[in-house]
C-alpha cells in the first residue's frame, strides 16, 4: 500500500500521513524481549505494591521524601513507553500518598523520619538535605514522567506552576530566588524559602570527608576552605568551635549559590512543557547564561559557588571551587555535572540554538585538556579538584559525552567520544551488565551499536533488564514477612520496574540524566486505538540508526489477528520535524490462497518515498507485520509541549 492521507484518524489529525505495514516475518529477538519485559513490569507492579504498601499507597518504608518518589521514579516512563495502565495507576496513588502523607505532622512510634517534610507539596524547611539538587532532582523524575504518561491531570498541572513559581520568585513564601544577580539565595531552596541557617548535625554531615584521620577539609559535600584549612573531627565536641563552625557553615555555605542547581531548569521547564508560558522559559536562559558567564569570568572553568552578590568566591577570598557538591566533592561528577548537562538540555530543547550545549561541552573538553595517559594506555581524566590542582584521575566518563552527541550529532562531540574509546584499556565497551542502578551504566555497549561495532546490543540490553526483574521478583517471591515486620525492618523494597533499556532500544536516547533530566528521545509513541501514549498492545520498536538528518525506526506486530494503529512523534516533546519517510513495500497476492507458494517464492520490495513536513506519522500495523521506517527529520525545529498529537497543540486540562 502507498503512503496515503490518514485513513483511520479517529482524533482528527490535521495532515497526517499514514503508511500501512505489508512484510510477513518471524519477530526478531529483541521484539520477544520487549515485549515480554513490559508484560513483567506489569504483573510485577501490583504484587509490590500489595505487598509493601497500605491499600491507600503509604509505602511500609520511611525515609526522606525524595526516597519515597524515587521507589514510582520510572513507572511514569514505563507507561509512556508502552506499559499497562496498572503502571501509571499505582504511581500516582503512590505518589500522592507520599506528598499527603509528608504534608502532615504525624508522630509515629515505630519510624522517626515519618514526619513532616513537605509545605504546598514540595520539599520544606524540616530536611534541608531534600532541598539541594541532588535530592529534589531524583525526587522529581516521578513528577516529569507523570507529564509524559498524561498531560492532561489537572492536579499535576497546577502543581508543575506552582512549584516552577516557588524557584522564579512568583511565591511570596518561597523567597529563593534573587532577581538582580540571577542566582538562588541558597543551594537549598524550599516551598518556605532558602535554608540560611545549619544545625550541628547537618553542619557535621556536609563537611564530614568520611576519613577517620585529620585531613584538610574539602573533599566533603561541602567545603570551608580556605577559611579553615584543618578542621578538627570532633569539633561538634566544643560548644565555643560549634557556635564558630555553625557561623562560618552558614556564611560560606548556605548564603550564596551553587552549579548543581541548574538542575532547577528542568523543573521550570517542566511548567513550560504543560503551559507554552513564555516566562518559564525566559527564566531557564536567564539562568543558564549567568552561569555560563561565571564559567567565561573564571577562565572557562565552571566555578561551583557564587555569593550573595554573585561574585565567584565572593565568601572564600576568591576561591572558584569549594562549595556544595563542587569541584572538591567526591560527587562533584556525578552531581554538578549532572546539573550541566540538564541545564544545556532544557535551554537546546526551549531554543532550539545548540550553543546552550557549550555549558557541559567546555567543562568536558577542559577535563580532557587536563588528562593524563598510563603507561599501558589508559587514559586517565581528572575528577576533582583541591589546593594542589586536578586530582583523582580515573578512565573518563561516557554519560556527559553521550548525553552531548545525542543532543548535538555533530561531528566534533563524535570524535570527543571516540577519544575515550581509544584510550580505554580497562573496559569492555560492548559489554552490558545487569543494573538497577540510577546512572545510565552501559553508555559505551549503547554507542557501540550505532557506531556498527555492536550489533546483538538490542538483545543484550533488554535481557540485562529482565535479569534486574528476575532479581526483583524472586526477592518478592522470597519475602514472607508481614507488614509490621516490613514496618520494622524499614528496607528498601524491591523495585521491580526498570527503564533504561527500553528508553535506549525503543526511544533512541540515552536514559535521561538520573538526577532531575527530562526526558531524551529521538522518537516516542502514541497508541491511536486506546488513545493514550506509549505502543499499542503486541507492539515492539528498535531506533537502530541515528544520524544527524535522521533515524532508522523497525516496528514489529506480534499480535497474529489484531491489526494496531501507531503514531510516531519525532522528538519526546514533538522538538523534531519528519522531513521524508522511506519504506519497503510488498505485494504478496497468493498469500491468502496458497501460504505454501508464498513461503518458498520470494516476492519483490518495492521502495518507497515520501515527503513529510509534520511531527507525527501514523503507522498501520495487521498482525503478523513489520516495517522499517528510515525517517528524514530536522532537529529542534518545533515548540516542545507534553501535548499529545490529537490536542492540537493545546492540552486539555479539565480543572484548570
Amino acid at each position: 500500500m502507498t503512503a496515503s492521507s490518514s485513513r483511520r484518524d479517529p482524533f482528527n489529525i490535521a495532515g497526517i500521513t499514514t503508511i500501512k505495514a505489508t512484510e510477513i516475518t518471524a519477530p526478531p529477538g529483541w521484539a520477544l524481549l520487549e515485549r515480554s519485559l513490559l508484560s513483567s513490569m506489569e504483573e510485577a507492579v501490583p504484587r509490590m505494591i500489595s505487598k509493601y504498601a497500605e491499600r491507600a499507597g503509604a509505602m511500609y518504608f520511611a525515609d526522606d521524601l525524595d526516597d519515597l518518589y524515587e521507589r514510582v521514579c520510572d513507572w511514569g516512563l514505563v507507561y509512556a513507553i508502552g506499559g499497562a495502565d496498572v503502571i501509571l495507576d499505582l504511581a500516582l496513588q503512590e505518589w500522592n500518598a507520599a506528598t499527603r502523607f509528608s504534608d502532615l505532622s504525624i508522630v509515629s512510634r515505630v519510624h522517626p523520619r515519618f514526619h513532616q517534610q513537605a509545605y504546598n507539596e514540595y520539599y520544606n524547611l524540616e530536611v534541608p538535605g531534600g532541598a539541594e539538587w541532588h535530592h529534589q532532582g531524583e525526587g522529581n523524575q516521578a513528577f516529569y514522567n507523570f507529564g509524559l504518561a498524561d498531560p492532561t491531570i489537572s492536579e499535576n498541572v497546577r502543581r508543575a506552576q506552582r512549584f516552577a513559581g516557588m524557584m522564579i520568585g512568583e511565591d511570596p513564601e518561597a523567597d529563593n530566588w534573587n532577581p538582580k544577580h540571577k542566582m538562588f539565595r541558597s543551594p537549598m531552596q524550599t516551598s518556605q524559602g532558602p535554608y540560611h541557617n545549619s544545625s550541628i548535625e547537618f553542619a557535621h554531615r556536609y563537611l564530614d570527608t568520611g576519613n577517620r584521620s585529620p585531613l584538610p577539609d574539602y573533599s566533603g559535600r561541602a567545603s570551608l576552605h580556605p577559611i579553615v584549612k584543618n578542621l578538627e573531627m570532633d569539633w561538634d565536641k566544643n560548644p565555643r568551635r560549634v557556635k564558630e563552625i555553625l557561623k562560618l557553615f552558614d556564611k560560606i555555605i548556605l548564603n550564596g549559590d551553587v552549579a548543581n542547581s541548574l538542575s532547577s531548569t528542568a523543573l521550570v521547564t517542566n511548567a513550560y512543557l504543560y503551559t507554552g508560558d513564555e516566562k518559564y522559559k525566559h527564566w531557564v536562559l536567564e539562568y543558564v547564561e549567568a552561569w555560563m558567564e561565571r564559567s567565561r569570568l573564571n577562565g572557562g572553568i565552571m566555578p561551583d559557588n557564587v555569593g550573595p552578590s554573585g561574585v565567584i568566591g565572593e565568601q572564600r577570598d576568591g576561591q572558584w571551587w569549594g562549595g556544595l557538591y563542587g569541584w572538591n566533592s567526591p560527587w562533584a561528577g556525578d552531581l554538578m555535572f549532572h546539573a550541566l548537562t540538564i541545564a544545556s538540555e532544557c535551554a537546546l530543547l526551549l531554543t532550539g540554538d545548540t550553543s546552550y550545549l557549550d555549558l557541559i561541552r567546555s567543562q568536558v573538553e577542559m577535563l580532557m585538556n587536563h588528562s593524563t595517559t598510563r603507561e599501558d594506555g589508559q587514559l586517565l581524566v581528572p575528577s576533582q579538584y583541591g589546593p594542589e590542582g586536578w586530582q583523582e584521575f580515573r578512565a573518563g566518563r561516557l554519560r556527559e559525552p553521550e548525553h552531548l552527541y545525542h543532543a548535538s550529532m555533530s561531528s566534533t562531540d563524535y570524535q570527543l567520544l571516540t577519544v575515550l574509546r581509544e584510550g580505554e584499556r580497562e573496559r569492555d565497551w560492548n559489554a552490558v551488565v545487569p543494573s538497577a542502578t540510577k546512572g545510565d551504566n552501559n553508555a559505551e555497549a549503547r554507542f557501540q551499536y550505532y557506531d556498527g561495532k555492536n550489533p546483538d546490543w538490542p538483545e543484550k540490553i533488554l535481557r540485562a533488564e529482565h535479569q534486574v526483574i528476575s532479581m526483583m521478583t524472586e526477592a518478592m517471591n522470597r519475602d514472607e514477612r508481614d507488614p509490621e515486620t516490613i514496618i520494622a525492618d524499614n528496607e528498601l523494597p524491591p523495585q521491580p520496574v526498570v527503564s533504561k533499556g527500553l528508553t535506549q532500544v525503543t526511544m533512541g536516547a540515552p536514559q535521561n540524566v538520573y538526577h532531575g533530566g527530562l526526558n531524551r528521545a529521538t522518537v516516542r509513541y502514541f497508541d491511536q486505538d486506546r488513545a493514550r501514549a506509549g505502543l499499542p498492545l503486541d507492539v515492539a520498536a528498535l531506533v537502530d540508526s541515528l544520524t544527524p538528518k535522521g533515524a532508522g525506526v523497525q516496528l514489529i506486530n506480534l499480535s497474529r489477528r489484531e491489526t494496531r494503529h501507531l503514531i510516531v512523534q519525532a522528538g519526546a516533546f514533538g522538538e523534531h520535524q519528519f522531513t521524508e519517510v522511506s519504506f519497503d513495500q510488498e505485494d504478496q497476492p497468493e498469500l491468502g490462497r496458497s501460504p505454501y507458494k508464498w513461503m518458498y517464492e520470494p516476492y519483490e520490495k518495492v521502495p518507497k518515498r515520501v515527503k513529510l513536513d509534520s511531527k507525527y506519522l501514523a503507522v498501520e500495523l495487521p498482525p503478523n507485520t513489520s516495517i522499517r521506517l528510515n525517517l528524514g527529520m530536522r532537529r529542534y525545529v518545533n515548540t516542545p509541549s507534553y501535548a499529545f498529537p490529537w490536542h492540537g497543540g493545546k492540552i486539555p486540562v479539565p480543572f484548570q
